[in-house]
């Protein structure tokens, strides 16, 4: 074999390798989800599902903890992750952006209510909160941008109060005199909630139900990993690595299941284009 002929060989070898599964990077696989908790506790759930998927590719899978929700905005728009968890804006703009594609998600839908007291008769509608304060987990967070998404003249929006430590928080500001009205994930206004409280409160907005969080990867990864990757979170001794991530986000789900891009399609819009978005 002369040299131009073994050069070839070489090229095409290399070629091959991110094909086959078991070789498709020649560098670690990043793995990510968004800063919602400490590195630890960000390990601690993500940490399984990587090793997991380290055995199924053959290649290694590293879970990187962002550490803001700045850098993990700046390393998502720079093409940096190849699997990521997170809610459905975030993973319609990758599939709008950078070519992922969706492959599995938890099942049930997102939907997000505004409320406000029931015995307040100033706030009967939406746009009654014009620079009124509203309590929600800040953006870019799923629930307050889907009720952003009604005030789209940046100029007629109320005034978002950023609460830390999720619906509990969130309930608890509002009801200690914090804000006018508060965003709530509907599960949470109908399951934790006491019928007391339910009743105490009227509802001034609805969001469009969403498709829920759910997992995407880069075009880098070849459509047998792909598949595998799929596969293996969703039926199988792999469904034990995301344990963890169900117990969390999952309510009583027993595993993950299957997803379509098209499930996911225009939700970067609630991102893009506002004054709240990135």
């Amino acid at each position: 074999m002369n040299k131009k002929m073994l050069s070839g060989f070489l090229k095409l070898s290399i070629v091959v390798s991110f094909l086959i599964p078991g070789q498709i990077f020649a560098k670690t696989v990043i793995m990510t989800a968004p800063p919602r908790e400490s590195a630890d506790a960000g390990q601690k759930l993500y940490g399984p599902i990587a090793a997991h998927l380290s055995k199924v590719l053959g290649t290694k899978v590293e879970y990187q903890h962002p550490e803001n929700w700045i850098a993990y905005q700046r390393d998502m728009r720079n093409n940096k992750y190849d699997i990521v968890f997170d809610g459905p804006h975030f993973v319609s703009w990758r599939m709008a952006h950078l070519g992922h594609e969706v492959l599995v998600k938890l099942p049930g839908n997102l939907q997000f209510v505004l409320l406000t007291d029931a015995k307040n008769n100033k706030y009967n509608s939406p746009n009654d909160l014009i620079g009124k304060k509203i309590c929600g987990i800040s953006p870019p967070n799923l629930s307050t941008l889907s009720v952003l998404d009604h005030y789209r003249n940046p100029v007629r929006q109320p005034v978002i109060k950023g609460i830390k430590g999720g619906m509990g928080k969130v309930f608890k500001s509002f009801k200690g005199g914090m804000c006018d009205a508060a965003v709530l994930r509907t599960a949470f206004h109908k399951k934790k909630l006491t019928e007391e409280q339910r009743a105490g409160m009227k509802r001034l907005y609805l969001s469009k139900r969403m498709p829920n969080q759910a997992i995407s990867v880069s075009p880098r990864l070849s459509p047998q990993a792909k598949r595998e990757i799929a596969k293996s979170l969703t039926v199988g001794d792999g469904v034990a690595s995301t344990s963890g991530l169900l117990k969390r986000f999952g309510g009583k789900a027993k595993s993950f299941i299957s997803a379509q891009n098209k499930e996911y399609q225009n939700y970067n819009m609630l991102l893009e284009g506002v004054i709240f978005g990135w």
